[in-house]
């Protein structure tokens, strides 16, 4: 398999996932800018241009982050990652893939993009990204996880967005909860193995 990333960005999810699970793969570094590969002209793998891109063994091609999370733990539910396909636990776990996904996601996505001015940027983080975080802490401080005391692809997804904010400076410091959920997860060994693998910082 290969995985189709760029550093810091959103398929460090999908890289923590395939440690986890056991999995061998490449990694195929993206370049934004030019939407190229060492391979070549990366819409050749996704008309999207967008990341992760999962290459399948067989050639085929997943893409978005949360459905490739689904089809890893799916294929390999040994791993544990998500709860059982069909079970009342996978539907709270793929109501928290959605809501990372379009909620938080997309709404940090705002922050980085350069068509927005930087006052811009500070009012919707402030009206509305901070309601996102105060719910995510809500939930965080009953719970060592996400979906309880396992950690879970929900879970490196979440660490994968909330990694951004200081990069938009978003101050996210005050959050306790988040931060001690942040400090678990970056000591698990597959997160570190991942970073490392972008050369990403573990701070």
């Amino acid at each position: 398999m290969k995985l189709y990333f760029a550093p810091g960005s959103c398929g460090l999810a999908t890289q923590i996932a395939l440690r986890e699970a056991g999995l061998a793969f490449d990694l195929v570094k993206v370049d934004f800018r030019t939407k190229t590969t060492v391979e070549g002209d990366y819409y050749q793998v996704t008309p999207k241009g967008f990341i992760p891109a999962l290459m399948l063994d067989d050639g085929d091609v997943l893409t978005e982050g949360a459905v490739i999370l689904q089809w890893i733990a799916d294929h390999h539910p040994e791993s544990g990652m998500l709860p059982p396909a069909g079970s009342r636990e996978r539907y709270t776990a793929m109501e928290w893939l959605n809501y990372i996904a379009t909620d938080l996601h997309k709404g940090m996505a705002v922050l980085f993009s350069p068509f927005v001015d930087k006052v811009s940027k500070a009012h919707f983080a402030e009206g509305n990204l901070a309601s996102k975080f105060e719910h995510i802490e809500d939930h965080l401080s009953t719970r060592e996880f996400v979906l309880g005391p396992k950690f879970s692809s929900v879970d490196a997804y979440l660490y994968n967005v909330l990694s951004w904010p200081g990069r938009v400076n978003v101050d996210i410091s005050g959050y306790a909860a988040i931060q001690r959920f942040m400090a678990r997860v970056r000591d698990i060994p597959s997160v570190r193995a991942a970073q490392e693998a972008e050369g990403l910082a573990a701070g």
